[in-house]
């Protein structure tokens, strides 16, 4: 069994904190805005864990894109971002993928590509099956698909700029959720 973006998008959706986001999102009048990472992902998780569907979620992403690359105009997002969402007891974190490449070296040790696109940055997680967006309307950036995600499979992503960091993310993921299993992105599919 694996799962369709709809019925993704209703899991998501059952949590009310993203509900609220998604459907706030468009008053920030971005381009190619997601609600992205880790509030997409995990609530599957906990769902197939049966645990709270906002279990583990540290902060809800919102990934954008927009071709301007100063600090001033992603700044100027985020505190709209915020004065939209301040009701909400959440943390939530707005940043533009297209200036990733600005900042990600001087953070994580090693060079990142510029982006072409709100999916190009989404694409690029450490963990294979974590690639994943969900606009308001409903569209979803999942270029691995959905069954790693629904089977709990962690696997390193070879878009990714680094990989150093992979080991330590899959476990800090197995620590909250003990039915994922680590697979080397070398190695034959456990679903086969």
């Amino acid at each position: 069994m694996s799962l369709s973006a709809p019925e993704i998008c209703a899991i998501v959706t059952s949590n009310a904190v993203a509900r609220i986001i998604l459907d706030r999102l468009p008053k920030l009048k971005l381009e190619q805005a997601y609600l992205a990472a880790g509030a997409v992902f995990q609530p599957v998780w906990n769902f197939r864990a049966r645990l709270p569907v906002e279990y583990g979620i540290n902060d809800y992403d919102i990934a954008y894109f927009d071709p301007d690359l100063s600090y001033a105009a992603e700044d100027e997002v985020i505190r709209r971002g915020a004065a939209l969402f301040a009701d909400i007891a959440a943390r939530i974190e707005i940043r533009n993928q297209a200036r990733v490449h600005l900042w990600y070296p001087a953070r994580f040790g090693a060079p990142y590509p510029r982006l072409t696109s709100c999916a190009d940055g989404i694409s690029r997680y450490l963990v294979a099956c974590t690639c994943m967006g969900l606009s308001a309307t409903g569209d979803m950036i999942a270029p691995d698909g959905y069954d790693d995600l629904w089977h709990g499979i962690l696997r390193p992503n070879p878009r990714a700029p680094s990989l150093a960091r992979f080991a330590a993310k899959a476990r800090s993921y197995q620590a909250r959720w003990p039915l994922l299993r680590v697979v080397d992105a070398d190695g034959p599919s456990p679903l086969r």
